[in-house]
């Protein structure tokens, strides 16, 4: 494997001090031609376990195919935004993954390249949830977290079915909320305020009420990930809005969870995948770009990570299948427009920040 690493610090991101480089002149050749041999793309990754399986599931195959080599640099998403913006006369990465909506924000200040659907051969078998994006100049979505309630199996309590059954009194004292400085807990509050009937638009008492379950100390709220994993394992909690993805993760820890779909169905966070702007080599880029939506690597992340596959020719068997939304299950995850989400968020964030300090 030629796989090689970097590592990159925020500051460094933020500055763009980072210096990589990359080999230029890729051709119009076929991924399978190896016409690529020598040359290297530069791409973002999320590190930890996903980068384990983003390696097996695409950079391996793309190099075997291609001939080409990958430089992973980690940077999440809000850090590889500033180095876009920082570097964008003279870019120094080819693909980037956000998982917060930044590529709107990239897109809209032509730090990213658009991709057609005739540089997706997978496009007719993607999900239309993963493609929403193209024309405002966004890469396709290549992951998706469904985000519904977290529900401790032996906690005694009833198993939610609503959304709105993080307010029930049977769990009062047993739940966590994810701090709004996670998109997570921003993503839920939203879906909340759906139910509630204010939406996107006036989610002022989805806020204060889940704000006031906080204050009142019927809930805790937690930041992150491992966090939750301590609240539940730890802090006797039962119930939490939170991710698919680390449902399974908590399962995986021997914890008794179970993830939900409320009635009112889910929500969900995108990662999405995206072609710098201004590098020489945007057509292998996109080369890149199509592999991480091919049915094997969607399967691989399937059973390794419980991400939902956008690509619908993915088969799942087993566990995953049981565990993890696909196909038409997708059609009924609601979607909100990251520019609005981006706009507002600080609003939502000091609100909230009110409610839970008092």
């Amino acid at each position: 494997m030629t796989t090689r690493r970097i590592i990159a610090t925020a500051a460094v991101a933020a500055t763009g001090a980072l210096l990589l480089t990359s080999c230029s002149g890729s051709s119009a050749a076929s991924a399978g031609s190896r016409d690529y041999a020598g040359q290297t793309l530069v791409v973002t990754s999320f590190g930890g376990d996903w980068e384990k399986a983003f390696i097996e599931a695409v950079v391996e195959p793309f190099e075997a195919e291609t001939g080409a080599s990958v430089e992973l640099v980690t940077l999440y998403s809000a850090d590889a935004l500033a180095q876009l913006t920082a570097q964008k006369s003279s870019p120094q990465l080819d693909v980037v993954h956000f998982s917060g909506g930044q590529e709107y924000s990239a897109a809209k200040d032509g730090l990213i390249e658009p991709i057609a659907p005739t540089d997706l051969s997978n496009y007719a078998d993607l999900a239309k949830i993963a493609v929403t994006g193209l024309d405002s100049g966004t890469g396709p979505t290549i992951q998706l977290a469904p985000i519904g309630l977290v529900y401790n199996t032996e906690s005694g309590a009833p198993a939610p079915t609503s959304w709105l059954d993080l307010f029930d009194g049977a769990y009062a004292g047993h739940l966590a909320l994810t701090d709004f400085s996670n998109s997570y807990g921003v993503l839920s509050m939203l879906r909340v305020a759906d139910a509630l009937g204010g939406g996107i638009d006036d989610p002022s008492k989805a806020i204060t009420d889940l704000g006031g379950l906080a204050a009142s100390g019927d809930a805790i709220v937690v930041p992150t990930s491992p966090d939750l994993q301590t609240a539940f394992a730890q802090r006797d909690v039962w119930l939490a809005p939170y991710a698919m993805d680390y449902a399974g993760t908590l399962k995986d820890a021997g914890l008794p969870v179970e993830f939900i779909v409320p009635s009112e169905g889910a929500t969900a966070s995108l990662i999405t995948s995206n072609v710098v702007a201004g590098r020489e080599n945007t057509d292998l880029a996109k080369i890149f770009v199509d592999f991480e939506l091919r049915p094997e690597a969607q399967r691989l992340f399937a059973e390794r990570m419980r991400y939902s596959p956008v690509n619908l020719t993915t088969e799942l068997s087993g566990a995953t299948a049981d565990e993890v939304l696909s196909g038409d299950e997708l059609d009924d995850v609601v979607i909100y427009p990251a520019d609005t989400i981006a706009a507002d968020r600080p609003a939502w964030t000091n609100e909230w920040n009110k409610l839970i300090t008092k």
